[in-house]
């Protein structure tokens, strides 16, 4: 249901109330019509017994997704690095260089 929210808020921050289309599993019987629902920007929500099970998007969406995903698990590192920083001390940049040097040297 998460997932429900947020893509209402997000068109509603833009300034559009665009209804999210929610469709039974059932309703995959005739998958074309549910598959003609989905456009980019506008998933489609499957539900199982009322609740929500899958959704089907545009693959414009899913390579954005991806995206977010892979921005999400950077900054993560980057804050785990800049933490590790602050608890430990920071490097020098000749230190820096130096193991970088050193794992290169190492490989030959």
């Amino acid at each position: 249901m998460y997932m429900l929210w947020y893509t209402v808020s997000i068109n509603l921050a833009k300034g559009s109330m665009v209804m999210p289309t929610i469709a039974p599993v059932s309703d995959l019987r005739n998958y074309g019509n549910v598959l003609e629902k989905v456009t980019a920007g506008s998933p489609v929500y499957l539900t199982r017994n009322g609740r929500g099970a899958y959704s089907i998007r545009d693959m414009a969406d899913e390579e954005n997704f991806q995206k977010a995903e892979a921005m999400i698990q950077l900054m993560c590192e980057l804050n785990a690095g800049i933490r590790s920083a602050e608890e430990e001390g920071w490097v020098s940049e000749e230190e820096f260089r130096n193991h970088f040097r050193n794992k290169r040297n190492a490989k030959r």
